[in-house]
């Protein structure tokens, strides 16, 4: 009991410590969000990744990875639900922008960049989706090398050979060791993929079961100097809305969330040339998914429909 009691301080203290490195912002919209958070029920998320590149505007970003995290009662599994950042969408109006139909990914170029892209983003995703986040967070993927490295690198396994397009890097097949700038320049391939953007799409979900594996593996607790230094990184790389829920809390009731528990997951769409413009079109099927997200009922429409179900 003693043991578990100074584990149980130990872990929030180290939250604590954690919590003051975040950034908080209001990266949610009113309309996207949940009136209030409640651990012990379904939990969704949204989870943004910039596409940050060095001497750019803030205005002229999209975001480059777009992803729902839906935690089910019990926080047992965790479902990384892919957004095709060329869906076709309905964006609301913002200052500057009034609306209209566009990829999805330019709700947060239309919103200005930063928490004001992600308010957009929220409130598209709302309009779409009907359903309303409990949190969120922006993630700038050129500081999340930093944490990959800070851990070692992490193990990602290559399963179509494909030349980079931004360094000309050629990624071989097999599983191999991968430093954080190898890794994020693998993940932002799409172009000589198979499945183009669907690939791209579960190369980043891979990405993340591989850091939460590499983070297990590495015994953080043990060495408190490499702790410090990942939390740090993890810090600088984050900027989160908890919707009023501190942060040590949501960490502690995560921290049972066992990495094989991931579950990726691809929207039903596909693509099409409208205008000759190329875009992704939300299938039937994406209305079954959403309807299952309202309605807490993901791992049931997972076990139903294994086709859109990518294995991590």
């Amino acid at each position: 009991m003693l043991l578990a009691t100074l584990g149980v301080a130990g872990l929030h203290w180290i939250t604590h410590r954690y919590d003051r490195t975040v950034t908080k912002e209001q990266l949610l919209d009113t309309g996207a969000r949940k009136k209030r958070t409640n651990l012990d029920q379904p939990l969704n998320y949204l989870l943004i990744g910039s596409d940050h590149r060095p001497g750019a505007n803030p205005e002229d970003q999209r975001s480059d990875t777009i992803l729902i995290v839906h935690v089910p009662a019990g926080m047992r599994q965790a479902y990384l639900i892919s957004v095709p950042r060329d869906l076709l969408v309905a964006i609301p109006a913002a200052p500057g922008f009034p609306g209209g139909q566009d990829k999805v990914n330019a709700a947060y170029e239309h919103g200005g960049g930063g928490s004001g892209g992600a308010r957009l983003l929220s409130a598209t995703l709302t309009r779409l989706t009907g359903i309303r986040f409990d949190g969120a967070a922006l993630v700038d993927f050129s500081g999340f090398t930093q944490v990959i490295d800070q851990l070692g690198g992490i193990r990602m396994c290559v399963d179509t050979p494909v030349r980079s397009i931004h360094t000309k890097t050629q990624f071989d097949t097999g599983c191999q060791q991968m430093d954080g700038a190898r890794t994020l320049d693998y993940v932002r391939q799409r172009y000589g993929l198979p499945n183009g953007d669907y690939d791209r799409q579960r190369h980043q979900q891979q990405m993340l079961r591989a850091v939460l594996d590499r983070a297990g593996e590495t015994h953080l607790r043990g060495d408190p100097v490499k702790l410090d230094r990942v939390l740090r990184a993890v810090g600088g790389a984050l900027t989160v809305d908890t919707n009023g829920v501190p942060l040590d809390e949501l960490v502690f009731a995560l921290r049972a969330l066992p990495a094989d528990a991931l579950r990726g997951v691809r929207l039903p769409s596909y693509p099409q040339t409208i205008d000759q413009v190329s875009y992704v079109v939300l299938d039937t099927g994406g209305d079954d998914l959403f309807t299952a997200l309202r309605d807490a009922r993901v791992p049931e429409w997972a076990g139903a429909n294994p086709r859109w179900v990518n294995r991590l």
